[in-house]
């Protein structure tokens, strides 16, 4: 197994990376470790996201820090100005991490401001009387703007898992040492649980998750896929649910699970194999592989529990 090195589209994983410091276990391994590689849900039953049914990146990051012994201070709410005032405070103590922002509406960004950003997660450094200095892992460190602006985009009225504006977190501590292969070891039975789609889930009306939902989204793919769903699975989705899949391979056979690594990477394969006929508008192949991929995640849940029990 060849395990990919590359860009990719991981704000939350790196940005965890970054205020962890030098203590940090590769964002590979975060992400792992947040449970997203772990499941499939078309949410509200139009939208392809290759992670699990109910969950979120605020859920992840908060289990990735659990895992790793760490924690920190989680704010949201309020103003616009009160949350200005905590950035500058908390900011001038250490780096925030801070999101689900808006990146529509990040203006540093080519392009913006976009009704199609989606969501994002990035590290500020300092808050420096009208402008905010942060390292934005979508390729631009020291990036600034405008503190009004900047706020504005952290607002993330567009971003539907978010229960409240202006989500940050700060004051990172290390409570225990826990070494990477550890904290994997204790996150397989969270992946387990995210594999076996729980009906009782928080979701959207009408989402589906694992193979329901990819057989769903195969039936939409035969009739030809809207536009807007073709973009968004050929630009993001795929990208980050591929390389998901091929770090969970990664992780799981550096922890002596042959058979769930293999699934995992299996899984990578068909999923990034999707990129070509979004592409080229082959809808008859795209079916035809979301339908392969279908069986798969019950494959690795059995995987999972066969070498972990």
């Amino acid at each position: 197994m060849t395990h990919y090195t590359g860009s990719g589209p991981y704000c939350y994983a790196n940005s965890l990376a970054m205020v962890l410091g030098e203590a940090a276990p590769p964002p590979a391994v975060i992400e792992v470790l947040t449970g997203s590689p772990f499941g499939f849900e078309l949410l509200g039953g139009t939208l392809p996201l290759f992670d699990p049914y109910g969950w979120d990146p605020d859920l992840g990051l908060d289990a990735a820090l659990r895992l790793l012994g760490a924690r920190c201070e989680r704010t949201s709410g309020g103003t616009a100005e009160e949350a200005e005032d905590r950035l500058r405070d908390r900011s001038a103590r250490g780096p925030v991490l801070v999101g689900p922002v808006d990146m529509g509406l990040l203006l540093h960004q080519p392009g913006t401001p976009s009704t199609d950003g989606g969501d994002h997660f990035v590290v500020v450094l300092e808050t420096d009387g009208g402008t905010v200095v942060f390292h934005d892992p979508h390729g631009h460190p020291y990036a600034t703007l405008p503190v009004a602006d900047f706020v504005a985009a952290w607002e993330a009225k567009a971003v539907g898992y978010t229960d409240a504006p202006y989500v940050m977190r700060s004051g990172f501590v290390r409570e225990r040492h826990v070494t990477p292969e550890e904290a994997l070891r204790r996150s397989l039975p969270d992946a387990r649980r995210w594999l076996a789609v729980d009906g009782d889930r928080p979701v959207p009306a009408g989402t589906l998750g694992g193979a329901e939902g990819l057989e769903a989204l195969a039936a939409r793919a035969e009739g030809g896929l809207d536009a807007g769903t073709r973009a968004f699975m050929a630009y993001f989705a795929v990208r980050v649910g591929a390389r998901r899949l091929s770090d969970a391979a990664h992780c799981l056979e550096s922890l002596g699970l042959p058979a769930a690594a293999a699934v995992a990477a299996g899984q990578s394969r068909l999923v990034g194999s999707l990129q070509h006929p979004l592409v080229t508008g082959d809808d008859r192949a795209l079916a035809d592989l979301l339908r392969r991929l279908a069986p798969t995640y019950e494959r690795l849940r059995t995987a999972l529990a066969s070498e972990t029990s």
